[in-house]
């Protein structure tokens, strides 16, 4: 997951620089490309989703994916068509899609083998390893662009994907479908659309998901314009909540075993409550510095609970439910690039953060009269 994490973020600080300036895109085109490349990742990846707990093996599911995903990236230098290169490249990625929450699944499956108790640290770990490769990705990605220019960042990053593969094939064990679950997998493939259990909490996600993202766009434009901020100021915000968000997810994913993870979403959303009030009430850049604390133990939640709570929604699916969980974090993040923006345009940045908050507690609510269920015969 570190090798997926630095695969995925190498080239997201760089992308749109690329595609605007040496490939020739508009903002509009490039806003999209972007959207309709990830809705097709969504598309892929709730078909495979079924048919990975039906009996598919997930180690070739994984290799394609990322084969599929190299080639995504090479394809930026390859074709110079803007709309051969948005058919390639959702393609291409749309299949590289699955990768990830074929690869959670998988640990959700090998934990679910051993009989170990702490599958939520688990998967917490795994999560904060993907997090790790965030970190790490983009300052790998500058290097790599200023010694070899934009080439090097997408042949770099084709080969990071290649070298996945390789080791998936090498030392991946091959992981069969339990034969007496899929029959209640296949079920609940087919109806978990309408079991209101499941589809209420992806609704929350989705919204808290778009949140996590707005707030990601829209702080650095705040601290300096509303403000009067630093780029400095900017750089310790990210840096803070970034360097606390792998060590609470860690400390959050241990208490899986005391603590429920529907609980833990509960108390999530009542700190996102807390740090977007001190969001929309503050006046000064240290203020929001010291609110990291509450967003990185939002995000630790989120984003590393998540994923366990909608295995422990259908634990005899772990493709389906971490798809669901993947698919919620793709919608969220356009949801919340395009609403962000709109907002922020109309009312002001400040007025973003009250909307967020109403949001979180919209989320709340929706968490509050859900509670989780285990799967049936």
């Amino acid at each position: 997951m570190l090798l997926v994490g630095i695969g995925i973020s190498i080239t997201m600080p760089y992308l749109s620089l690329y595609c605007t300036e040496v490939y020739g895109m508009s903002a509009g085109a490039f806003g999209v490309f972007m959207a309709v490349s990830s809705l097709s990742g969504v598309v892929v990846n709730s078909l495979i989703a079924k048919r990975s707990d039906s009996g598919l093996d997930r180690k070739w599911i994984i290799i394609s994916a990322m084969l599929s995903s190299a080639l995504g990236y090479a394809s930026y230098l390859v074709f110079h068509n803007y709309f051969i290169l948005l058919i390639a490249v959702s393609l291409f990625n749309g299949l590289g899609a699955a990768a990830m929450p074929q690869i959670y699944a998988y640990a959700q499956e090998s934990a679910n083998a051993s009989g170990s108790g702490d599958k939520t640290f688990a998967m917490s770990a795994l999560r904060s390893l993907l997090s790790l490769g965030f970190l790490v990705g983009p300052l790998g990605g500058t290097l790599i662009l200023a010694a070899a220019g934009y080439k090097g960042l997408f042949l770099g990053t084709s080969a990071i994907y290649l070298t996945i593969a390789s080791l998936i094939f090498l030392f991946l064990q091959k992981r069969k479908a339990v034969q007496s679950n899929i029959r209640k997998r296949t079920r609940t493939g087919t109806s978990w659309l309408k079991n209101r259990q499941i589809r209420q909490p992806l609704i929350a996600f989705i919204f808290l998901f778009a949140v996590n993202f707005i707030n990601g766009t829209i702080t650095p434009l705040f601290i300096v314009n509303e403000l009067h901020g630093t780029p400095t100021d900017v750089g310790l915000v990210v840096s803070v909540c970034a360097g606390l968000e792998i060590p609470i997810m860690l400390v959050l994913g241990a208490l899986g075993r005391k603590i429920s993870n529907h609980a833990l979403m509960i108390n999530g959303c009542f700190i996102g409550v807390i740090y977007y009030i001190i969001l929309s009430v503050s006046t000064h850049s240290w203020q929001l510095i010291a609110a990291q604390l509450l967003q990185a133990t939002f995000v630790a939640i989120v984003m590393g609970n998540g994923l366990s709570y909608f295995t422990d929604l259908l634990p005899n699916s772990p493709g389906l439910a971490t798809t669901i969980y993947s698919n919620g974090s793709t919608i969220g993040r356009l949801v919340g690039n395009l609403g962000g923006g709109i907002i922020a345009q109309f009312a002001g940045f400040r007025h973003v953060y009250w909307v967020c908050l109403a949001i979180v507690m919209f989320s709340f609510l929706i968490l509050w009269r859900t509670r989780p269920h285990e799967e049936t015969v």
